[in-house]
């Protein structure tokens, strides 16, 4: 249960004002249909995370222990300073939009969230995860609720909020979670 609460908490807290939730944002401010988008983000996300979290599982069982800490430590610090850096905003055009049946928009969803998702934050967070707890199932469905929770508020609402949130504040205080995971684990191991 350790394994699933602190990974959908790490995911969730590396999505806040991240490419991917502004894709989706984008996407529900484009197209206006929640459904398809938010099924085609929530397919990629389980094909992401559960690739990346085999990865994670069978690359904690060959390095040492001492190692890995250590590793694990120089990813969280790092994954801290990364989120700083500001996501280049996106600019959508006001062309007129294409009516898309809802398989073509689940597809659209999809595409584009994968492509979007490979080497994300999030991805390397649930990776950190897999390889510190080595439990795929826990890793898996807690990558997945924490992608999520940060994503599915963006598709519910829209561009009505989004002039409201301070992406820079949630950056900072994502960044310091992520850097105090490391600082503990550096100090008190892995347990």
């Amino acid at each position: 249960m350790e394994a699933f609460i602190n990974t959908t908490a790490v995911v969730a807290l590396g999505e806040m004002g991240d490419k991917t939730q502004v894709l989706a944002l984008l996407l529900a401010i484009r197209y206006q249909r929640i459904l398809p988008i938010i099924t085609g983000i929530f397919i990629a996300t389980l094909l992401t995370m559960g690739l990346t979290a085999l990865v994670g599982t069978t690359f904690s069982s060959f390095i040492p222990t001492a190692v890995l800490r250590w590793l694990l430590v120089a990813m969280f610090l790092g994954i801290a300073v990364w989120t700083l850096i500001p996501e280049e905003d996106d600019d959508d055009d006001d062309d007129e939009v294409p009516l898309k049946s809802s398989t073509s928009l689940i597809i659209t969803a999809f595409t584009t969230f994968l492509v979007a998702e490979l080497g994300d934050k999030s991805q390397i967070a649930t990776l950190i995860m897999a390889a510190k707890y080595g439990d795929f199932v826990s890793v898996v469905s807690g990558a997945t609720v924490g992608e999520m929770l940060a994503i599915m508020p963006a598709v519910l609402l829209g561009k009505t909020t989004a002039q409201w949130i301070p992406l820079a504040w949630v950056r900072v205080a994502a960044a310091c979670v992520f850097a105090g995971m490391g600082i503990w684990i550096g100090f008190f191991g892995m347990e």
